[in-house]
């Protein structure tokens, strides 16, 4: 459930720990030596101004992007800006890493490349070759050795998830980050019920569509009337739910700031209608939408 009060909304996993409701992605973070720095300082900055949880991947950047939060965290922990035990780190692993022995070596590399002990949650990014059952030993290792503290999956649709459930030590997926936004809802069908029914939290990547819905004039409009602008209101119409987090990604202060003020913006029944009538809920299955 989200927190509604003055301090930061969170969610709660499985095991009764609770996330941050929204975070900082960091797609596309890593991939030029030239934006090093930026990103740096953009990572830095959204610890400062209060986000919580900083998501990440291995494939990002072949490393980069989890460097980048590194070298972030350790100036963020270094100036007293934050404490480790405060921060929820999450990145993911490549299907093609996920064997028992696999996941743990990438783990390793990706605990050296963010510089850190543990993780708070391991994904798997989505589904490869190797079999689950292979991928969960891989991760109860990981969380014996406290190098995790949790897993979960992403880019997992109904049937992925069910058969997940199926595989030995499968009911321990805490959570499946998936692409979810106002435009984006094939997930309401089927797959946001099942996970809701079973306390399994949805993680949303692209939340703002990429930007594509700061643009919209109805988000504009139903931003408007709440003294807000329209990436704030299409991220307040995600963090409506008491049961997802929204990881939009920025690097420009501008943009970590309003992402972050977005928290505040409670939409109503007359918001929500306009954007049922500019992006009808699923009336039926659909493939699930990746980036």
């Amino acid at each position: 459930m989200n927190e509604t009060s003055d301090a930061a909304p969170t969610v709660s996993l499985p095991d009764g720990s609770r996330f941050p409701a929204l975070g900082l992605g960091t797609w596309h973070m890593g991939e030029r030596a030239r934006s090093r720095s930026d990103e740096i300082a953009a990572v830095r900055l959204a610890l400062q101004l209060g986000y919580r949880l900083i998501d990440t991947a291995e494939m990002y950047g072949e490393g980069g992007a989890e460097q980048v939060v590194g070298a972030a965290l350790k100036s963020a922990f270094d100036d007293g800006i934050v404490r480790r035990e405060d921060v929820t780190i999450v990145t993911k692993v490549y299907p093609h890493n996920a064997s028992r022995a696999g996941v743990v070596a990438a783990c390793d590399r990706s605990l050296a490349r963010l510089g850190l002990d543990h993780v708070d949650l391991y994904l798997l990014h989505w589904q490869g070759q190797h079999p689950l059952a292979e991928t969960v030993a891989g991760f109860e290792r990981l969380v014996d050795a406290g190098k995790i503290r949790r897993w979960g999956v992403s880019n997992f649709d109904r049937d992925a998830m069910a058969a997940l459930r199926r595989v030995h030590g499968g009911e321990a997926c805490a959570a499946n980050q998936v692409y979810y936004s106002a435009s984006e809802r094939g997930i309401e069908f089927d797959l946001l019920p099942w996970q809701r029914e079973l306390g399994i939290p949805t993680m949303a990547y692209c939340p703002i569509d990429q930007g594509a819905l700061a643009a919209e004039p109805a988000f504009q409009r139903i931003g408007a009337r709440h003294g807000a602008t329209a990436a704030q209101a299409a991220l307040a119409w995600l963090l409506r739910h008491r049961d997802v987090i929204a990881i939009p990604k920025a690097v420009r202060e501008m943009h970590l700031r309003e992402n972050f003020e977005a928290t505040r913006v409670r939409l109503g029944a007359q918001d929500l209608a306009e954007v049922d009538a500019l992006f009808p809920p699923p009336d039926d299955a659909t493939p699930l939408a990746m980036l």
